[in-house]
């Protein structure tokens, strides 16, 4: 076999000589692509394996950690939450629409495959700059692609955050969360098990679209890019619909032992993953295998990745059911092989073998590489660059104003409009909030769920701002008064071959592995999304976080808007922050450097278990985190048919100094109002607790007022701050 035909199909001469260790002999073209497609970085995890492995993934509220379709952990009552996040970076770049939908699909495959029907959905975005053409266009697309499918399937899209940076020019992020609800006794496993039963393909017919997919996302994006559009997947929401309703009915019917989505490499990931899991072989006749164009060759069988597909093991003598099941719902149901004992993927085409290979020389024998670190040059660089000659660049409240209208701040309402964020009739807080929150029917409870990354702390300082991630998303749960239980990840980087892009890898998996540790939100599952690069430059590092929370009672749900004037405002934690990595110094200066403030997990900890106890007392009528912006943005987030009165003392009250009051970042502060006759009792209870606690003011007017050392500094209308924030994505898109 010449070498050009392993290259292309993504093994290095290295891998290729070890899959003929493996194999005992020189494979066949159809197996160098299975190996190629398994061993490519998007299924294998052959660089972050190691990486990951650091990360905590145990507790008593957790079910199902990494290893299977999605995460579960347990919520009370015989339930558990299944949640998963994905990334579709690549294909949505090349086809932004059918990127971002089949992304959809595919992650709330993964949800339900688990026995859960799928209640939410997340999107976290990221673009490149937004006065570009090309970004508006990636944007429409992308937002048209997620509300096209969520909408037609009936899944709300419930949350999700979407930033506009430089480094995504060419390569955006569409990552998507799904999130599933199940009794204990429904949950499924993708396992094939029990020697002679039989192996079916369920779902829609194989077509030639995605072949090569996961080979694709594993490299950089480059200007031939443009010819690998075949590698984008097209899906139909209406077949995921019927494909979902069936599952699930098959799954509560006892009759399968087990079940995988066809995603990334198809039938080839299904089959040997399902194998390996259940330490048995798949035999397989690929002329069995239902498709929709003619003259298909088992490569192209086999790599397909067409949506809306399944690979189901029922136990033998039940085919019948499990087709009966299938056609009910207008869909195919096909006996394409059985599960052997001898742990072999073998592959038939008319009877005769036409691939024969380990199912855990696919899986558990990939390679795994141990990359070299180097701390990148401008990380010393920037941070230690001094920022104490910033100054003003207008009056405070221009610089809101133009801080409330920058893309990264504005309102994203011209996105989550689009999508049907109440279909299902669960959605208790909507998107605008910290959190949302989903009822949990036939119980008080509810689902609290978000998504949260700020990638220029995770640029400035990896580990923080790892960490930060984490703290971001348990921050936004318990604004809304839920308690976090645990994450899933989608961790976007650059090309780890390169030594500083693996540090920032590395570093970054270190400080969410700690504050996981800290925080109680074990990793459950999730994605690595590496090689986002164009013509060589990397995005920034962007390790998404999508965490998911209880809320006991749905009664205790807190609003992130001030409910009516004459409530008393307090800031837990410190009063000011920092301008390093702010979008203040980014806006205005032009600038992203600093060295990111001092994070103290634990304190972080104690002040949200603080938060969550003041809410469940129901001493709490509004909360809201200080995050980008600072204190200035976050007050007027909050600000609805009210506004506020702010009066802060500083010992120093000197141009920067009130610059960091104002617009300082920092994470660990929450804004909360509560009502005039429990303010003693909230002091009183954050002095014994040991919680720093600062009333700031009250709410009521049509401003945002804020005033240092008893001199107005500040002040606003609240509907231009209002408009401000609202009219540029539309301005930009429409």
């Amino acid at each position: 076999m010449e070498p050009r035909i392993w290259r292309e199909m993504g093994l290095t001469d290295e891998e290729y000589e070890r899959v003929v260790q493996l194999m005992g002999r020189e494979p066949n073209e159809l197996e160098v692509g299975i190996f190629g497609v398994m061993w490519s970085e998007h299924c294998s995890y052959k660089t972050s394996k190691p990486v990951l492995r650091r990360f905590p993934t145990e507790g008593p509220q957790v079910l199902q950690g990494p290893g299977e379709n999605a995460g579960i952990v347990d919520i009370g009552d015989g339930l558990a939450v299944v949640f998963k996040m994905e990334s579709h970076n690549h294909p949505s770049a090349l086809e932004p629409y059918q990127g971002a939908a089949t992304g959809v699909g595919g992650i709330l495959r993964d949800v339900f495959t688990m026995g859960a029907r799928p209640i939410a959905v997340l999107d976290p975005l990221r673009f490149g700059p937004l006065e570009e053409e090309n970004t508006r266009r990636l944007v429409r697309g992308v937002v048209a692609g997620i509300g096209g499918y969520g909408n037609s399937i009936g899944i709300p899209t419930v949350a999700g955050d979407v930033y506009f940076h430089e480094s995504y020019r060419g390569n955006p992020l569409v990552n998507a969360m799904a999130v599933g609800l199940l009794e204990h006794r429904h949950i499924a496993k993708g396992v094939a098990s029990g020697v002679g039963n039989p192996v079916m393909v369920v779902g829609a017919r194989t077509g030639r679209d995605g072949i090569h997919g996961a080979t694709f996302a594993s490299v950089e994006l480059s200007e031939e890019s443009e010819a690998k559009r075949s590698a984008v997947q097209v899906g139909d929401p209406f077949m995921e619909k019927l494909l979902m309703e069936a599952c699930l009915e098959l799954i509560q019917s006892g009759a399968i032992v087990g079940i995988q989505d066809m995603g990334a490499a198809g039938l080839t990931s299904s089959s040997c993953e399902m194998a390996s899991r259940g330490n048995s072989g798949i035999e397989m006749d690929l002329s069995l295998v239902p498709r929709r164009e003619t003259g298909m060759t088992p490569y192209e069988i086999m790599l397909s990745e067409s949506q809306e597909r399944m690979l189901v093991v029922p136990k033998a003598g039940r085919e019948q059911e499990v087709e009966e099941v299938f056609h009910r719902w207008g869909l195919e149901a096909v006996v394409v092989g059985k599960v052997t004992a001898d742990g072999m993927l073998r592959l038939l085409e008319e009877g005769k073998v036409v691939a024969e290979i380990p199912a855990k020389a696919l899986t558990d024998e990939a390679p795994v590489y141990h990359r070299p670190t180097r701390e990148p040059e401008y990380y010393a660089r920037l941070k230690e660059q001094p920022l104490d000659g910033i100054k003003a660049a207008k009056p405070y409240g221009e610089i809101l104003l133009d801080l409330l209208g920058s893309p990264n701040l504005a309102s994203k309402s011209w996105v989550y409009r689009q999508y049907d964020h109440q279909v299902g009739t669960n959605t208790v807080v909507t998107p605008g909030g910290d959190a949302a929150v989903l009822r949990v029917r036939g119980t008080q409870k509810g689902l609290g769920m978000t998504t949260d990354c700020n990638a220029r702390y995770v640029y400035l300082d990896p580990y923080v701002g790892g960490a930060l991630a984490v703290v971001e998303a348990a921050q936004n749960l318990v604004c809304v008064g839920a308690k976090p239980l645990a994450i899933t990840d989608c961790l976007n980087f650059g090309n780890p071959e390169k030594p500083e892009i693996f540090w920032q890898f590395e570093q970054a998996c270190a400080g969410i592995a700690e504050a996981c540790r800290v925080l109680e939100t074990p990793v459950t599952g999730g994605n690595v999304s590496l090689y986002n690069e164009t013509n060589g430059e990397a995005i920034y590092p962007t390790p998404t976080i999508g965490m998911v929370g209880l809320v006991e009672n749905l009664e205790q749900v807190v609003r992130n808007r001030f409910a009516e004037p004459g409530e008393e405002i307090f800031l837990l934690g410190e009063v000011s922050g920092s301008l390093a990595g702010s979008e203040y110094l980014a806006l205005f200066d032009g600038m992203e450097a600093g060295t990111l403030p001092p994070l103290d997990l634990k304190e972080i900890k104690q002040r949200l278990d603080f938060m969550l106890k003041l809410i469940v007392a129901g001493l709490v009528q509004s909360a809201h985190d200080v995050t980008e912006g600072g204190l200035a943005v976050a007050l007027a987030e909050m600000a609805g048919k009210c506004g506020v009165r702010v009066s802060i003392a500083l010992e120093s009250a000197y141009e920067l100094a009130e610059l960091i009051l104002l617009f300082g970042e920092r994470l660990g502060r929450i804004l909360f109002t509560v009502k005039p006759e429990n303010a003693a009792k909230v002091q009183a209870l954050a002095e014994q607790t040991g919680v720093l606690v600062t009333r700031l003011g009250e709410t009521g007017g049509d401003t945002v007022a804020i005033s240092v050392n008893g001199e107005l500094k500040l002040e606003a209308a609240i509907s231009e701050c209002q408009r401000r924030s609202e009219e540029t994505l539309p301005k930009a898109l429409n």
